[in-house]
């Protein structure tokens, strides 16, 4: 990395802002981490988190950083989905190869182990310090009780905005000319539930496997946490004819549980409660370009790319910017604006993928995963790819078991849901999905079109 070194302020003390101060920290430069906020380490969950899902982008991330164990320690494996369909038994789809999993953490906890190793390394935090205002030329920042009272100058070298969707730096930028902006609102939101450990402060459910209730345009999840319980979440449309808008009452959340989740019912009263108690939370994609002004500030994480949860990629995806940007100051040392421009360059197509991707798959998990053709196709593909594991690699592992760009597992993804809309027309196919000829079918479409790996 640059030899010499720099004051680097870090907006936002969240999973990404955090990382950053390690890795900017270990680099040897001077971290000043801002956040509007109390520090997490010294108040309730507010009952806004969706328990977080690591994969391979964010442990190799952990891993660079020197914490990978660390965190290890606060994770549970998950090696599969735990389907619960309505009037059947629960079934079990593996998520790859034997022994690949996805790694259950609670955000809270998570966050406070963060920021513990990160002032471990020397990062200064500033919790509940609003900044206000940075002029992007200089790098300066300025921060205050309110925005229309005194404030507090302070002069970097370089400013990251890891301060989330609703970026206050972001916002900055977005003042200057040709930068582009969106957001899109999807019309489901999400409550944050609780199902308690058992007595003896056992699971109540199988603690290794992503539990999934779909049920259409809505759905409840439910991951592991550390001490026996679960944290569940309802993701519902607004408004409609089964919504947030209809649950107005303790006896309309008990009546709304009992008939679409009844094999949760034990819990019943605990989940009305926090139904009630905790708050329901919008979900959004935002999409913008550039995000870096000059070799001053730089965009990370949500500021840059925010995205719905449905991969469970979205801390993935912002540790996966550490991991690039700091891999490129390692190369370009004292150049900064050419650190800056590769950065959004290289990461910027495989955020729009991610995006498309995440919002694919809440189409997948709340509807398909029921459907039987659905998972009559995926049967055809697993078997396919343990027969061919060269020519054929799910989408999805591509995704989470691989540091392959995003932009090429949407891209391949695409290219193998053609190939099997085309095998899925076969006939009998129930009776034959795992014979001789529905495998020379796939053969056959590969070569007349291969999947290639991207560049």
């Amino acid at each position: 990395m640059s030899k010499k070194p720099k004051q680097v302020a870090i907006v936002g003390s969240g999973l990404v802002g955090s990382l950053l101060a390690i890795f900017l920290r270990k680099a040897g430069h001077g971290v000043t981490v801002f956040d509007r906020r109390p520090d997490i380490r010294t108040v309730e969950f507010s009952g806004r988190s969706i328990n977080l899902a690591m994969s391979n982008r964010g442990w190799k991330a952990l891993r660079q950083a020197g914490i990978e164990e660390e965190v290890r320690k606060i994770a549970i494996p998950l090696y599969q989905r735990a389907m619960h369909v309505v009037d059947e038994p629960v079934y079990y789809q593996k998520y790859g190869k034997e022994e690949e999993a996805i790694w259950s953490i609670s955000r809270g906890v998570l966050n406070r182990r963060m920021i513990d190793l990160a002032e471990a390394a020397g990062a200064r935090f500033r919790f509940s310090e609003k900044v206000w205002d940075v002029d992007l030329p200089t790098a300066r920042l300025f921060t205050g009780e309110t925005e229309k009272g005194e404030w507090e100058e302070y002069a970097f070298d370089h400013v990251f905005g890891c301060d989330g969707a609703f970026s206050r730096i972001r916002h900055k930028m977005q003042r200057r000319s040709r930068f582009d902006y969106s957001q899109d609102f999807i019309d489901v939101g999400y409550k944050e539930l609780t199902i308690p450990p058992n007595a003896d402060g056992t699971h109540k459910l199988d603690r290794h496997s992503f539990h999934i209730w779909p049920r259409g345009r809505f759905m409840f999840i439910a991951m592991p946490n550390l001490d026996g319980s679960f944290t569940c979440t309802l993701f519902l449309p607004f408004e409609g004819e089964v919504s947030f808008e209809k649950i107005q009452t303790r006896d309309d959340a008990r009546n709304f549980f009992r008939k679409y989740f009844p094999t949760v019912t034990p819990d019943i009263e605990n989940l009305t409660g926090d139904f009630f108690r905790n708050p329901t939370s919008a979900l959004v994609t935002i999409r913008c370009y550039p995000w870096t002004y000059w070799d001053k500030v730089a965009l990370v994480g949500d500021s840059a790319h925010a995205i719905v949860p449905f991969y469970g990629q979205g801390m993935n995806a912002g540790f996966e910017d550490i991991t690039v940007l700091t891999s490129l100051m390692e190369r370009h040392g004292e150049d900064w604006e050419r650190v800056f421009s590769e950065y959004q360059a290289r990461r910027k197509p495989n955020a729009d993928a991610i995006a498309e991707l995440s919002y694919r798959n809440f189409v997948e998990m709340s509807s398909r995963t029921a459907d039987p053709e659905f998972l009559l196709q995926k049967k055809i593909e697993r078997h396919f790819a343990n027969a061919y594991p060269d020519k054929w690699i799910p989408a999805y592992s591509r995704v989470t078991f691989s540091d392959r760009p995003y932009a090429e597992a949407l891209a391949m993804g695409d290219r193998q849901e053609a190939i099997m809309r085309e095998v899925m027309q076969m006939p009998d196919l129930e009776n034959r999905w795992d014979s001789p000829e529905v495998t020379n079918r796939i053969l056959e479409l590969l070569d007349e079109q291969p999947v290639t790996a991207g560049k």
